[in-house]
């Protein structure tokens, strides 16, 4: 095979593939999560909803609605102590991220996000599941 053939398929190839993650995405998911919960803690739901995807910004479409949504179903997010990141990994377009916490009794909690790159580069959270964590007291 030619060289020039050769590094036509590797480019083919490459464009076909999907995209591999970068060393700095797992800090942004670090980043986007820890700056969400933060702005859970101290009540900044304006700051909480901007780290939402278009997806569920249409589902809850001001900060407002967003927020009573996420004290309902979600509480463990609000007051989350004891945060710790398991790891990383590449998801569909996106990334998963299960991330432990404790609720404000000592529960113990994981709560997996997903996470997106959007068309400007950003990264926003796509979802979130929470499951009790391994914990015999939860």
């Amino acid at each position: 095979m030619s060289r020039r053939l050769l590094a036509s398929a590797l480019i083919a190839g490459a464009l076909l593939a999907p995209p591999a993650a970068r060393a700095d995405d797992s800090g942004d998911v670090r980043s986007v999560i820890s700056s969400q919960l933060r702005a859970f803690k101290a009540g900044d739901g304006v700051a909480a909803y901007s780290f939402a995807a278009p997806s569920i910004k249409a589902m809850f479409p001001s900060p407002d609605v967003f927020m009573s949504m996420v004290r309902n179903g979600y509480s463990v997010v609000v007051e989350a102590n004891n945060v710790t990141f398991g790891p990383m990994r590449a998801e569909g377009e996106g990334f998963r991220q299960d991330v432990n916490m404790t609720d404000a009794e000592g529960h113990s909690y994981i709560a997996s996000y997903t996470l997106a790159r959007q068309p400007d580069g950003s990264l926003k959270i796509t979802s979130c599941s929470i499951r009790k964590g391994d914990d015999f007291s939860a």
